[in-house]
């Protein structure tokens, strides 16, 4: 056990969750082996608190580090900001020019209101939107963040948001009165979001993910454009994890479909916190007539490295590396599943945020058209476990999706395929054997939210 096994040990009994986010605890990728922590990270490498090195071809930050770790460029911006004061009485100058660069992006839109978060930037565009339209009621679609508007949903249905992303989120601590005023549906039903506003005169607010794995099909987004404009909702696309990957800005823009409000955050500034909230001027207007403020808001490293990431996309047209990275990963997968004789799902909605799955029935489910597996036959989460496992043994931090960045290059991707095929053919032994459960060298990894102590 390393250091940073002994140290998340460690965290999980004075940190409730062990970390601040649930996707970066251990046990969601290899408990008890994770190396937890990291002493050092550069380009698409990580070093954790033994000094191993490993090459991140996995969630890159959350997805926060789109152009790579500690880039040169970006960074000296934010050193220079440094030693001009990151926080003062005065407000810094960049969150004009950041705002005024947004506006360029979202020609459409009119103002710009600052966060520091994904979960915060949803909270803020919320509350604008609610404001204006004076209705309190939501209808959503997609994974939007931890704040009581969201899990309210799962108040009136226990189960509300398993089909958004993560299962099992409970709302304790929501107030019991939010009950029924998140009203979620899934992505490319239209007739779902056609039935709450039929049931409910008072839908004040329309939330879209702009795209997560599906692509829009028969105009969905621009149908739920009409029904937002019919009860005079105020429509928001939330491009916390969209936003520009595929396009420098919002993906909406691919399918000619304007918000009201745009929410980003994440790759925007590439590691550093900040999330912006973008909109229509009569609608962000009304964050004046709402109590809505934070003095870390107002810090300038935010802006600083919003404003030199997105420069440096422009520079680089880094969202069409990131899509060609993220095609190439799929192919490599589809190539060494079919060589190893291994069914694999290979999930081509959103390139830039590629995923594989194993294309096997659970214990108990019906596969191949026949009976129901038996009881002996492996677990899809043990396999995704054993994948993780050994491709860790083999340098690389590895799950069964990878978040493309910048950093990843054509020498990254080499070496990750050779992995992988190793890897790909040791799981096929495996489960054709029945002994994934047996070469595991730990629990198999968490699904979803639970408690961890």
């Amino acid at each position: 056990m390393g250091k940073g096994q002994e140290l998340w040990k460690k965290a999980k009994k004075i940190i409730p969750g062990g970390s601040q986010l649930l996707s970066k605890r251990s046990e969601m990728f290899l408990p008890d082996q994770w190396p937890s922590y990291y002493s050092k990270a550069k380009g698409c490498c990580i070093w954790d608190l033994d000094g191993k090195k490993y090459t991140d071809m996995c969630i890159m930050g959350i997805g926060a580090n789109i152009i790579g770790y500690a880039d040169d460029d970006i960074d000296r911006a934010v050193k220079q900001r440094i030693d001009s004061g990151n926080m003062a009485t005065l407000n810094c100058p960049e969150e004009v020019e950041l705002a005024e660069k947004l506006l360029s992006l979202d020609k459409w839109a009119g103002a710009v209101r600052y966060t520091r978060t994904g979960g915060e930037t949803m909270g803020v565009a919320v509350r604008i939107a609610r404001a204006h339209s004076k209705k309190d009621k939501i209808a959503f679609c997609g994974y939007h963040g931890w704040q009581d508007w969201y899990l309210a949903t799962n108040l009136k249905d226990k189960s509300g948001l398993n089909d958004h992303l993560i299962k099992g989120l409970e709302p304790n601590g929501v107030p019991r009165a939010l009950s029924g005023t998140a009203l979620p549906f899934h992505y490319n039903k239209i007739e779902e979001l056609e039935a709450i506003v039929a049931k409910n005169k008072d839908i004040g607010v329309i939330i879209v993910e702009t795209m997560r794995n599906q692509v829009p099909a028969d105009n969905f987004l621009s149908k739920v454009r009409k029904i937002a404009d019919e009860q005079h909702a105020v429509l928001i696309f939330d491009e916390i994890s969209s936003g520009f990957r595929m396009t420098i800005g919002g993906l909406y823009r691919n399918f000619g479909v304007e918000p009201d409000i745009v929410a980003y955050a994440k790759a925007m500034s590439n590691g550093y916190a900040m999330g912006a909230v973008v909109g229509r001027s009569e609608v962000m207007d009304a964050a004046q007539t709402s109590f809505i403020s934070s003095t870390y808001w107002t810090e300038g490293i935010g802006p600083t490295a919003a404003l030199a990431t997105i420069a440096k996309m422009e520079k680089h047209n880094v969202p069409q590396h990131i899509l060609s990275t993220g095609n190439a990963a799929l192919d490599l997968w589809e190539k060494l599943g079919k060589e190893a004789g291994l069914k694999l799902h290979i999930d081509r909605g959103f390139p830039p945020i590629a995923h594989f799955d194993f294309d096997l029935a659970e214990r108990g489910e019906a596969r191949d058209g026949g009976a129901a597996a038996p009881a002996e036959y492996e677990n899809k989460q043990a396999i995704g476990t054993l994948f993780t496992q050994e491709m860790l043994a083999r340098g690389f931090l590895a799950s069964r999706g990878l978040y493309c960045s910048y950093a990843h290059k054509k020498e990254h991707l080499d070496r990750y395929a050779d992995a992988c095929g190793e890897v790909f053919k040791l799981l096929k032994k495996a489960i054709d054997e029945k002994k994934v459960e047996k070469l595991l060298k730990g629990p198999i990894a968490h699904t979803g939210f639970q408690r961890l102590t």
